[in-house]
């Protein structure tokens, strides 16, 4: 099955050049490069002339621990149930220096069937290269977008002409995008109530938690934006509620910090104390969700998020959650089933040169309030966790997808 060939202008940006050499240039020329080349030698997308017929094909990281694979299983899963032929292609991580990575040819859906990219702006070109010209052809091709900050940056552009339609996963983000694509932008939630978290039988021994101690869960990605996850406010916020006590423990659950040592040797600086804990395996997903069932207040005192899939998780989960009042997590978060702690907004200072403009710097001492109130209270704890289940599971469904589908008409 024949796909789009990688062209020679990708080659000489990344192919042919040494890797070394690819690697040394600054991160941001080369989300930069590879996004303009790759925007202009792309696909365009060509809906069909009539209605598309019923069925959805999706695109994305299927096999990978990632917050946009994640939204890819969620939608499969969310069409199935919604009685739709699914299509699945599995795509490999978003590189920059392997663009002759072969995607298995996928069954191919009929022609007219919408294709969901569930891939960030930067690399969808990219992914449309990559994917069979057959798969691309004749049909709409739309965006699944997350972002986490109230404007998109220059290298999100290029993309804008790949696209028949853009959906994202919280008003937040559509806010950023709309301006670019008035119209054409929709709002579809990760429809976690369709396929809620589910725990192994692992409990706090496993985890080597006490029993008796009242457990806070920090979680993230370095392979997401340090500084946009802001683990020093949460560390900041339980240090200052709790002090040294040890029957109270902070768990920083971190994915993938070997793709920033730095900043988890500084993150382990910060946490040397006895009663915080480092945790960096990388778990299935039914443990995972075990380490959120075992917690007692999940924590995210984060600068920006486009949806707050972890936290969407922790509530469905019944647990009661601490964050930042701001951005794409207060479309399910509000001062009746959560702990939302006040902001400023301030400029963005990013290591990453990833984020400009303005994010959120939370209130740490709020939060601390907040984190003794839970602490001291079951009783709360255990209202405001279940109002988190219940809200949740009514607004996280179908609807907002087969809507985005009808809407295609």
């Amino acid at each position: 099955m024949p796909t789009h060939a990688v062209p020679p202008q990708i080659e000489s940006l990344v192919h042919t050049l040494p890797h070394a050499l690819w690697r040394a240039l600054p991160q941001v020329l080369r989300r930069r490069a590879l996004a303009r080349a790759t925007g202009w030698l792309a696909p365009r997308p060509s809906p069909p002339a009539g209605l598309p017929p019923d069925g959805i094909a999706i695109a994305g990281e299927l096999t990978r621990a990632s917050g946009l694979g994640e939204s890819a299983r969620l939608m499969a899963a969310a069409a199935r149930r919604l009685g739709l032929p699914v299509w699945t292609v599995d795509l490999p991580p978003p590189v920059d220096a392997s663009p002759e990575v072969e995607i298995q040819a996928p069954a191919m859906p009929p022609a007219g069937v919408p294709l969901v990219l569930h891939v960030n702006a930067p690399m969808l070109p990219l992914a449309l290269l990559r994917l069979p010209a057959a798969l691309t052809r004749n049909r709409f091709i739309i965006g699944y977008w997350a972002w986490e900050m109230p404007e998109v940056p220059p290298e999100w552009r290029p993309a804008l002409a790949c696209v028949s339609r853009v959906w994202v996963p919280s008003r937040f983000t559509a806010a950023a995008l709309e301006p670019l694509l008035p119209g054409q932008v929709r709002v579809v939630p990760p429809p976690l109530a369709v396929v809620p978290p589910v725990t192994s039988s692992l409990g706090r021994a496993a985890f080597g938690l006490p029993e008796d101690a009242v457990v806070v869960l920090v979680s993230f990605d370095l392979a997401s934006s340090f500084a946009r996850k802001n683990p020093f406010a949460a560390i900041a916020a339980f240090r200052g509620a709790f002090g040294d006590r040890s029957d109270r423990i902070l768990v920083l659950k971190v994915s993938h910090p070997e793709h920033a040592p730095a900043d988890f040797a500084r993150l382990a600086g910060m946490a040397c104390a006895s009663n915080i804990r480092l945790d960096t395996r990388i778990l299935p997903p039914e443990d995972r969700h075990a380490l959120t069932a075992c917690a007692d207040i999940v924590l995210s005192l984060h600068r920006g998020e486009g949806f707050g899939l972890v936290m969407a998780e922790a509530m469905l989960l019944g647990k009661p959650v601490i964050a930042t009042g701001w951005s794409g997590n207060t479309d399910f978060m509000n001062s009746i089933n959560a702990a939302l702690v006040g902001y400023r907004l301030v400029p963005a200072r990013d290591d990453r040169l990833v984020y400009r403009g303005l994010w959120a710097e939370p209130d740490v001492v709020e939060a601390a309030d907040w984190l003794r109130a839970l602490a001291d209270d079951a009783g709360l704890r255990r209202r405001m966790g279940e109002r988190a289940r219940t809200s949740t599971l009514a607004g996280l469904g179908t609807e907002p997808l087969a809507a985005a589908l009808r809407g295609l008409a």
